[in-house]
C-alpha cells in the first residue's frame, strides 16, 4: 500500500470501536517486535488535563539534553503522522505506509482484529525500536489501567491534573476515575503526579501504597524559566515534566531545562495566528476543567477584551460544562459542526448555552463561521473540541485535515 491506501486501511479499523484492555496490545506488542529494547527510558503519561503539553515539555527537554526521544501522543490535530514523532519529527510517509502495510498482513492473521489505537500504538513503538530512541513517551489514550499504552512496561508513571471526562467508559465520579489513571503505577516504579483535588489524591495514594510505587506530588511551579507555552499552569505543567526527569535519572541542569522549555511547542493549545491583522487564537479545551483553564489564560493574555468564539464540540461532552466558563468572553457566539460522525447538531450546542448567553448564529461547517467571525470583531477565539482546532489549524497553513474519531 501507499501512504494514502494504508491511510485509507487503517481509518478503516475504527470500525471496531475502542476496547478498553491490555491482552490484545500485549499479543500485537509482541508479535510486531515492537517492545522497546533494554535500557531504553519509558516515562508513561496519564491524567485529564495536560497530559499533551507535558509530554511535549518532557520530550523537549530530554531532546535538549542530548537524548534521542520518542513521542506518542492523540489525538492528532491535522495529520496523522503528528501522532509518532522521533526528535521532533514525524514518521516519513513512506516509513508509515510500509509498516502499515505489514501490520496489515499481522493483523488479518490474527484472531481479534486490533483496533485503530492498538496498531498506531504497535506502529510506533516499533517506529521507535527501529530509530533506536533512548527515551520513549507515552500519553494514554483513555484512562490509564486498561489503556493499550499500559502493554509497555514504563520506567516510570506521570500523572497530569484529574477531572471528569470520558465518563462513560471512566466512571462519574472523580475517585472511580483516578483508579484508572492509577492504573499505569508500575510496582517498584516511581510516579509523580501534578496537585490534585483531595478525592482523587487520596486515591493516587492508595494505589501507589498498594503497588509499592514511590508517589511524589509536585508543589510548586517551575519558576525562572520561560515556557514557550502560555499559561500560568503550564508552569505547573513544567514541574512535572522536570520532576520526571530528574527521577529517570537524565543529566540535567539549568541550561538544558531552559533550552528544552523555552523551544517547546504543542499546537493547539491557546494557540496564536495572525490573520488579516487580526489575533485568533486555538485551544482544544474540551472539557469543563480544560475551559476554565482557558478563560484565566485568556485573561492573563488579553485583559478585558472580548472574543468572537467559534465553538463546537462531540457529543460525549459536558457541552454545557464546558460553555459555562467560555461564553461570557465573547462577544457573539458561532456554532458550527465538527467533521466527526461524533459531531453535535448545532442547535443541541446553541441550547446549552448559558443564559444571558451572547447572540449566538449557526453556521454549517467551520469556514463559514470562521468567516463570519473574522467580520465580527478584532481578536477570534476558536475553542471547544480538537477535532474544530485540527480543522481551524488545516485552514490556516494550508494543511489537508484528516478527519478521525479516535
Amino acid at each position: 500500500m501507499n501512504y494514502v491506501e494504508s491511510i485509507a486501511w487503517l481509518f478503516s479499523t475504527q470500525m471496531f470501536g475502542i476496547k478498553l484492555g491490555l491482552e490484545g496490545p500485549r499479543r500485537l506488542l509482541k508479535e510486531y517486535l515492537a517492545h522497546p529494547a533494554h535500557g531504553v527510558t519509558v516515562i508513561h503519561v496519564a491524567g485529564t488535563n495536560g497530559k499533551g503539553s507535558t509530554c511535549a515539555m518532557i520530550d523537549s527537554i530530554a531532546r535538549s539534553s542530548g537524548k534521542r526521544t520518542g513521542l506518542f501522543t492523540s489525538p492528532h490535530l491535522i495529520d496523522y503522522r503528528e501522532r509518532i514523532k522521533v526528535s521532533g519529527v514525524d514518521i516519513p510517509e513512506e516509513a508509515c505506509a510500509d509498516m502499515l502495510t505489514e501490520l496489515r498482513g499481522l493483523c488479518e492473521r490474527l484472531e481479534t482484529h486490533p483496533t485503530f489505537f492498538e496498531i498506531t500504538l504497535a506502529l510506533a513503538m516499533r517506529w521507535f525500536r527501529e530509530r533506536e530512541c533512548e527515551v520513549i513517551i507515552l500519553e494514554t489514550g483513555m484512562g490509564g489501567r486498561l489503556d493499550a499504552t499500559t502493554a509497555v512496561q514504563a520506567d516510570i508513571a506521570v500523572i497530569t491534573p484529574i477531572g471528569l471526562d470520558h465518563t462513560q467508559w471512566l466512571g462519574d465520579t472523580l475517585e472511580l476515575v483516578a483508579a484508572e489513571k492509577a492504573g499505569i503505577f508500575v510496582p517498584g516504579k516511581p510516579a509523580v503526579s501534578s496537585p490534585q483535588d483531595p478525592a482523587a489524591r487520596r486515591v493516587l495514594e492508595v494505589e501507589a501504597n498498594e503497588s509499592r510505587s514511590p508517589l511524589e506530588f509536585v508543589t510548586e511551579p517551575l519558576l525562572g524559566y520561560g515556557v514557550a507555552l502560555p499559561g500560568e499552569h503550564q508552569k505547573w505543567n513544567a514541574a512535572l515534566a522536570v520532576a520526571a526527569l530528574f527521577k529517570c535519572g537524565l543529566p540535567l541542569n539549568s541550561d538544558i531545562i531552559r533550552h528544552g522549555l523555552a523551544s517547546v511547542r504543542w499546537p493547539g493549545r491557546f494557540e496564536r495566528f495572525e490573520v488579516d491583522g487580526r489575533a485568533v487564537i486555538l485551544d482544544g479545551a474540551h472539557n469543563p476543567h480544560a475551559a476554565r483553564v482557558l478563560v484565566e489564560t485568556w485573561d492573563a493574555e488579553f485583559p478585558d477584551q472580548k472574543a468572537a468564539l467559534v465553538f463546537s464540540a462531540v457529543s460525549s461532552k459536558d457541552i454545557a460544562g464546558i460553555l459555562a466558563p467560555i461564553a461570557p468572553l465573547a462577544s457573539e457566539i458561532f456554532i458550527c459542526p465538527v467533521d466527526t460522525p461524533r459531531a453535535t447538531p448545532v442547535e443541541e450546542i446553541a441550547a446549552a448555552l448559558p443564559e444571558g448567553a451572547s447572540p449566538h448564529r449557526l453556521f454549517p461547517d467551520f469556514p463559514s463561521a470562521f468567516a463570519a467571525a473574522k467580520e465580527s470583531g478584532p481578536t477570534v477565539l476558536v475553542a471547544g473540541s480538537l477535532f474544530l482546532v485540527g480543522d481551524a489549524r488545516a485552514v490556516l497553513t494550508g494543511g489537508t485535515f484528516q478527519g478521525c474519531t479516535q
